[in-house]
């Protein structure tokens, strides 16, 4: 009987950690071998450190019987840009069984962002593997963002996912009657307080400090540099004004180190204590290890771990400008937004938070999932018309744009005899002059 290989796919320590907390809790049956698969998706890989080169992996490493490179097999290409082509499958599915000794192992996949490479590719290098899919934050919760071919979405077997917002089902993957599957959150806890052992000590951090949670927005063109350290600068006053008189920046890891200069030069204008951590560790290894007072972030996973899993006082900052700049609507960075925008209170926010009403945050993830993907979810155009109908107003309509409603004929949009309005130049003329004569009557 062929031995059987379970291959699991990991681009970042988070994603890594689920896996672990997943193998811990018993998930995945039993194999004769479980490989870790590290992808680097960073923009320059060869200056960035993999997965398993990151402070804190050791644990994990256990939980695998070997730890091999993606980045090593299809060298020189990127692994976020190369797949390979439909003719070449065969001969590449024979290099990789020889080159990581699979043989004629049965092999199953276990694979993260299946929509995109390299999961794909690697999906489509295996084409007879049965998949399962799990979640590295907060994506999962929107739609599926491109149509996948039915030969690797049909082989999908569930979705593995973090319970970071309780009751909400992930949208990801439905089309092809995917159900998903919580992995326990004691399990992922347990893993979390390995990994923050198993990091170099961190520098000591004063009680009750504020946290702020880098995220890099201007590599994924939703921000420029600038606006960025704006929004740096703006999560500090924030945490000032609340009464915390000691910061700590998590950036990024790949970000500029002038991120940390604009905050330092700001700590000293309020006179306020700031720590860098400038070691590429989970910012969980910060909850576990200081218990902050307050978490700030914009869009960040770690806002909802800090909040659901730690119990950690949170707050966002910056959403609502993001929502209406975000292009196109379909960026897959516009659930996650949503629901840091709809569950978190607010920073800046002075009567209290501002947030959806739990009972309705499923009707409007499904909504937007339908607004952004209506090709891929028909069957969702009803349950998308009735919350427009009901809820649509001032504090909902920031998640949809007019112009999408309008073409998609959902409640909220431009009614359709108006909508010639926008775009004609001598319709706008003949308004401002009537608005002009009518300010002239009045004076």
């Amino acid at each position: 009987m062929p031995r059987t290989t379970q291959i699991f796919c990991a681009s970042t320590l988070y994603g890594a950690a689920t896996l672990a907390a997943a193998i811990e809790a018993d998930s995945f049956p039993e194999a004769d071998r479980r490989v870790l698969l590290v992808c680097n998706n960073a923009g320059m890989p060869e200056t960035t450190p993999a997965v398993d080169e990151m402070p804190g992996f050791a644990p994990l490493r256990d939980h695998f019987d070997a730890v091999l490179s993606w980045n090593d097999a299809i060298r020189p290409f990127h692994p976020g840009a190369w797949s390979p082509r439909p003719d070449d499958i065969p001969l590449f599915e024979r290099y990789l069984r020889l080159l990581w000794d699979l043989g004629d192992d049965r092999v199953s996949l276990v694979l993260e962002s299946i929509q995109v490479n390299p999961a794909l590719a690697i999906a489509q290098m295996f084409t007879d593997a049965p998949i399962d899919v799990y979640a590295d934050g907060l994506m999962s919760y929107g739609p599926t963002r491109n149509k996948i071919d039915p030969l690797v979405g049909t082989r999908v077997r569930r979705l593995l996912h973090l319970d970071l917002v309780p009751g909400l089902t992930p949208l990801l993957l439905t089309e092809f009657g995917v159900p998903a599957q919580i992995v326990p959150t004691s399990a992922f806890l347990k893993v979390l307080s390995r990994l923050g052992d198993a990091v170099p000590r961190l520098p000591a951090l004063p009680e009750n400090a504020a946290v702020l949670l880098g995220q890099y927005l201007s590599a994924l063109d939703i921000l420029s540099p600038q606006e960025e350290e704006d929004l740096h600068v703006r999560m500090m006053r924030g945490a000032v004004a609340r009464g915390h008189r000691s910061i700590v920046f998590k950036p990024h890891p790949t970000a500029p180190a002038r991120y940390s200069r604009a905050l330092e030069t700001e700590a000293e204008k309020l006179g306020v204590d700031l720590s860098v951590i400038d070691l590429p560790v989970l910012a969980e290894t910060l909850f576990e290890k200081v218990r902050p007072g307050l978490v700030v972030g914009c869009f960040s996973t770690a806002l909802f771990t800090a909040s659901t899993f730690y119990d950690l006082p949170v707050a966002r900052i910056g959403t609502e400008p993001l929502l209406d700049r975000l292009t196109p609507y379909q960026n897959s960075n516009r659930v996650p937004l949503t629901l840091a925008d709809a569950v978190l209170p607010g920073l800046e926010e002075k009567r209290g938070p501002d947030t959806v009403p739990a009972d309705t945050l499923t009707d409007l993830v499904t909504a937007i999932g339908f607004v952004m993907q209506p090709q891929i979810y028909p069957e969702l155009r009803s349950a998308a018309e009735r919350f427009l109908s009901e809820h649509f107003g001032p504090r909902t309509q920031r998640y949809f744009k007019r112009r999408r409603l309008t073409s998609l004929g959902l409640p909220g949009g431009i009614p359709e005899r108006l909508a010639f309005l926008p775009r004609n130049a001598t319709a706008r003329r003949v308004v401002r002059r009537a608005r002009a004569l009518r300010k002239a009557v009045r004076r």
